[in-house]
């Protein structure tokens, strides 16, 4: 059913309007700064020498010297700042930015440059570098969703700037971000609870590009087979006699045919960060907006196991089994305020504000396998309309100050959310037969006459408050050598469920989240940590083709403990870390003898393991990131004891990660990339009967950087997936997710 939906709700329909009137006037009011401070060319007379011709040409000559000696520097720039970087540190929440040698935590930061240069489309595609992150697909949809140290990251859970509740929920674009920064381990204490109940294994955080001190203006031109086009153009720029004013714009799109057959999807997405400081740079000032748009026809989803005793082999790499019909239209309007002030060089106060308003819709047709070994099956059909509006806030102060040989850093303050989603349902009872070798395509879906809502009104689904108290002091000694963090956060929840409109079920609770960690330093490059850290988060709700879809489960909390250490020297850091992590179990399962699937939380999921990370420039001109995260991932206390000890839905027992940049020697500017993803096996049900096999992905590329008319231009050529593997890359939540097929992309970015 394609019943039109309203763009918003009438509340959000005026944020909207005024989050969009304002960055509009934004923009305009920075483009004419632009235009009027523009700098203006000095032509320079050459004086003519009275020597004759021969000191003409000699004269001639030099010049020419000199300009190849320019073109040369230029080149060798564009080659450095293309340079794949990972830094150690991060953004730590109530911490603040912190480098990761000095901090009891496991934190690396993912560059724009990276993410430039690796032609990312999506944010998944960026944390395809990290060997402990894996990403798969949500539950009957697109929405990218993550998994670090076996547990669940949805897109409703990553933060920008520390903030949660404010990122587009399904699919992001990478391109407006300066980083993207991962957080192995629970955070409850540094970021508050996440508020779609994820985000216990880790965190991901991004921050919005802002202008630099030199000005910008880069325009990329790009190509994805087997049909897909599009571009984007950054724009930086500081104004004022001490450049108080930055401006930096983002503009970036793309549509067109995947790699995948007959899967078309389009992407467009519009940044704008500007920033202020006074003279002193005591007080800083800095408002991000941004709005996404992003689609996807005909895609190829999840598969679905039903009442089959083995995992079906994969499909042709670029097969398409979804139906021509599906689709999904995600449009997001968002952005932050946020002001620092410094005191005195001891005590700085800072508050943000953010919101989001999100409308979403799709008809989607999961895949479902009813036998696996001639891989017949049937399509389900879903039309669903989703509206939300969040809101969130952070404010606090950071104190640092000495009493005797004692350094003490304090940090205290709290923070909100309010979050409020409106949503209905078109479910089809009738089945449309296929199969995922030789699918059978419809032009329609099934007739969805199972309707849940007001389809084109959606009302109120859930609504959830979360505020928050934190208090922390990390006490330093021995000239730094020694830190010890101490500290809580005081977190309610409070969470209804509304039968479209009309309140159900509801709970508000609280906890305290203490953390302890410790770190010391045997030298100044080097560092050993530990940590006990809590997760909170609220209780799951049942989405997706389940019986007791929106149905609501009880908050609950998860310990970690961690012990780790680091090596930094700068341009070269490594760290190793051994973790427990225990945390209630929620999975969707099938129920027996019937084609219906019903969620539900049952027993605790224990996730012991091992990291090992690498970034940085092994010898000149040769750099590498990448790692293993090796879990022992174990289900205990299940119903009857079922379960017990046979490993989670989802979680591979190793992840391996190498990626490689080496810069030629023999020719200036020119870059060869290498990378190989490997994932250990993985099971796809409870009771480890159906063994997903693992797999191993190469990625190949290059790039060369050269001049024209002193301008850099940058070409950069990749093939993901070489050997075009078909592998299925996912067994998350009980479905299977296929990996990409063989990709070519080529891009050509001008710095003007």
């Amino acid at each position: 059913m394609n019943s039109s939906t309203p763009f918003t709700l009438p509340a959000l329909r005026k944020r909207s309007k005024r989050i969009a009137f304002s960055a509009l006037l934004m923009m305009f009011a920075a483009f004419a700064c632009e235009a009027h401070a523009q700098d203006q060319t000095a032509v320079q007379a050459l004086t003519q020498s009275k020597q004759g011709k021969d000191a003409q040409k000699q004269t001639a000559a030099s010049h020419q010297v000199g300009e190849l000696s320019k073109d040369e520097q230029i080149e060798v720039k564009a080659q450095r700042q293309n340079r794949m970087e990972v830094k150690s540190g991060g953004n730590l929440g109530a911490l603040g930015n912190k480098k990761g040698l000095d901090v009891p935590f496991n934190v690396r930061s993912y560059t724009s440059a990276l993410i430039l240069n690796q032609q990312s489309q999506t944010l998944g595609e960026v944390l395809m570098n990290d060997p402990t992150v894996r990403t798969t697909l949500g539950y009957g949809n697109f929405s990218e969703q993550f998994v670090i140290r076996g547990f669940p990251v949805y897109g409703d859970d990553v933060a920008i700037d520390g903030l949660y509740g404010i990122t587009p929920r399904q699919l992001v674009s990478p391109q407006l971000y300066e980083q993207v920064q991962v957080l192995n381990g629970a955070s409850a204490f540094l970021n508050g609870a996440a508020p779609g109940g994820t985000a216990q294994g880790g965190n991901i955080n991004l921050e919005f590009k802002h202008a630099g001190d030199t000005p910008l203006t880069r325009v990329t031109g790009d190509y994805t087979s087997s049909s897909m086009g599009g571009g984007a153009v950054d724009v930086g720029r500081r104004f004022g006699q001490d450049k108080q004013f930055g401006v930096r714009i983002n503009v970036a799109g793309r549509s067109g045919v995947a790699a995948i057959d007959r899967e078309k999807r389009h992407q467009v997405a519009v940044g704008g960060g500007f920033d202020w400081h006074d003279r002193a740079d005591r007080t800083r000032v800095t408002i991000d907006m941004a709005y996404e748009n992003q689609g996807v026809n005909g895609g190829r989803g999840g598969v679905f196991l039903s009442g089959v005793t083995s995992v079906p082999k994969v499909p042709g790499a670029g097969a398409n089994y979804g139906q021509p019909w599906t689709y999904t239209e995600l449009n997001y309007i968002y952005g932050k305020l946020k002001v620092e002030h410094d005191f005195s060089k001891y005590l700085t106060a800072y508050a943000q504000f953010g919101g989001l308003g999100g409308n979403e819709k799709g008809n989607y047709g999961s895949t479902y396998v009813t036998n696996s070994q001639t891989g017949a099956g049937y399509n389900g059909a879903m039309y669903v309309p989703y509206v939300q509006t969040n809101e969130s806030t952070q404010a606090g102060l950071r104190s640092h100050f000495n009493t005797g040989g004692i350094k003490h850093e304090i940090n205290a303050g709290g923070s909100g959310l309010w979050e409020e989603n409106a949503s209905a349902y078109a479910l089809a009872l009738t089945r449309q037969t296929t199969n995922i070798y030789r699918p059978t395509l419809y032009n329609a879906s099934q007739p969805e006459t199972y309707i849940g809502g007001n389809l084109g009104n959606p009302q109120k689904n859930n609504t959830t408050r979360l505020w928050s108290l934190f208090l922390s002091d990390t006490v330093s000694a021995f000239h730094d050598r020694v830190a010890l963090t101490a500290g809580f956060r005081y977190q309610a929840i409070k969470t209804v469920a509304y039968n479209y409109g009309k309140s159900t079920t509801s709970y508000d609770q609280g906890a305290f989240t203490p953390v302890v960690g410790l770190v010391v330093h045997p030298t100044r490059q080097t560092s050993i940590y530990f940590n006990r850290i809590e997760g909170l988060a609220p209780g799951p709700q049942a989405s997706g083709q389940v019986v007791n879809l929106g149905q609501i489960f009880a908050p609950y909390q998860t310990v970690q403990y961690e012990l780790g250490a680091k090596y930094d020297i700068g341009r070269f850091s490594t760290a190793v870390s051994i973790f427990q992590i225990e945390q209630p179990n929620a999975y969707t399962s099938a129920i027996a003898g019937t084609s219906t699937s019903i969620f539900s939380v049952d027993g605790l999921q224990r996730n012991r393991g091992i990291e090992f990370t690498v970034n940085g420039e092994i010898v000149k001109g040769l750099r590498f990131n990448g790692g293993t995260s090796i879990i022992d991932a174990s289900q205990r206390r299940t119903s009857g004891g079922l379960y017990d000890g046979n490993r989670s839905i989802g979680v591979p027992g190793y992840t391996i990660n190498g990626n490689l940049e080496y810069d030629l020697p023999f020719i200036r500017g020119a870059t060869l990339t290498g990378r190989v993803i490997q994932t250990g096996h993985q099971y796809a049900d409870n009771l480890n009967k159906l063994r997903v096999p693992n797999w191993t992905r190469f990625d190949v590329g290059a790039r060369y950087s050269f001049v024209v008319e002193h301008k850099a231009i940058t070409t950069r050529l990749g093939v993901d997936n070489l050997a075009n593997t078909r592998y299925w890359e996912s067994a998350f939540g009980g479905y299977l997710l296929q990996g990409l097929p063989r990709t070519f992309k080529f891009s050509v970015t001008a710095d003007f």
